[in-house]
């Protein structure tokens, strides 16, 4: 299906997300002055937000595109938890899959904003593997929704906050595979060489560079291929994509018509980077479920990407805006796909 199409058809995809699941919290005011305690801004705090966030923000984007989402994920049973499972309930994202549990504190990540920018970020979090019985927990209702052969696509979101074990995601990735549901992954070092044989392997740059442990140059396309090529050979994934920030994505397919190719990003105003991995991984594999062609499928994630880096905070990717890039550029791409 062609990428328009696709995006003008995602109400037919169901997606399981599973992963590290965060709250964001925001503390929005005005610098006016320097404290007299230390040479630090005092921020007169005139707002604050909570907003879903790790992988509970992939499920909203994916609620953005229009798709149906389930989340499975661990979190704690304090006030934190329960505002992430009210959030999940008025964005209309499934929580079957939703494990409470006492031993552990739900995550909360509190930006200070100013003006438009990033002051400060304060976390609270354990970050610690989950155990033998929260694994089995979590496996356990995520195959009840696999097994109703309603999910067509399944996302691994890891933030490296023990919610993505070996064994959950070896257990998962093989549910999958015998039930022929998509997985893709959006990793983080602790679980890199995990994800063996999925769907759609997107690291960033700088998760490729940990995972593999060596020295890849941005500004080399020479040295990014070399890299992305090792990582496929290594993990064995269908798809290998990587987002390189400024310099765009690139994904290689040796199985594909176009084995390799570097997308480039086109020119924006960045305000803020968070959240961009997020809307990439969402369009990716929507687009995925929908069998759309592999280079339309990099060319439309990667506009996405970009498009939530224009607004302060993580914020979702609007649809109505990705189909306007997405046709706005789709002949300049096109041909850059047809060049040596």
């Amino acid at each position: 299906m062609d990428a328009l199409a696709a995006l003008q058809s995602t109400e037919r995809v169901s997606v399981l997300v599973i992963g590290d699941v965060m709250l964001d919290a925001y503390l929005i005011g005005q610098v006016n002055r320097i404290s007299p305690e230390a040479p630090v801004p005092v921020v007169d705090v005139q707002q604050r937000d909570k907003r879903l966030g790790g992988a509970a923000n992939v499920a909203k984007n994916l609620i953005a595109l229009g798709a149906k989402v389930e989340l499975a994920a661990v979190v704690g049973e304090d006030n934190a938890g329960d505002e992430i499972q009210q959030l999940l309930k008025e964005q209309g994202i499934g929580t079957q899959a939703l494990l409470r549990v006492s031993s552990r504190p739900t995550t909360i990540k509190t930006r200070v904003i100013s003006n438009g920018q990033q002051l400060l970020r304060v976390d609270e979090e354990q970050t610690d593997a989950i155990d033998a019985a929260q694994s089995h927990d979590l496996v356990t209702k995520c195959q009840g929704l696999l097994d109703d052969g309603q999910v067509d696509v399944v996302i691994f979101e890891d933030y490296d906050k023990g919610t993505l074990t070996p064994e959950v995601i070896q257990a998962i990735t093989a549910i999958c595979q015998e039930k022929g549901v998509k997985t893709t992954v959006d990793p983080k070092f602790r679980n890199f060489n995990a994800y063996q044989g999925v769907d759609l392997f997107k690291p960033n740059l700088k998760e490729m560079r940990e995972g593999l442990g060596m020295a890849i140059h941005k500004s080399s396309d020479a040295s990014i291929e070399q890299a992305v090529q090792r990582m496929h050979e290594h993990l064995q994934p269908a798809v290998s994509m990587v987002t390189l920030s400024e310099r765009g994505v690139c994904f290689y397919a040796p199985n594909s018509n176009v084995a390799y190719k570097r997308i480039p990003a086109f020119e924006r105003e960045i305000t803020d980077v968070s959240g961009a991995g997020d809307a990439v991984i969402a369009v990716a594999s929507v687009l995925l479920a929908l069998d759309v062609p592999l280079w339309q499928i990099a060319a439309v994630a990667n506009l996405a990407g970009g498009l939530v880096c224009e607004k302060v905070g993580v914020v979702t990717v609007e649809l109505n805006r990705l189909v306007s890039e997405w046709e706005k550029h789709r002949s300049s791409i096109e041909d850059l796909m047809t060049t040596r």
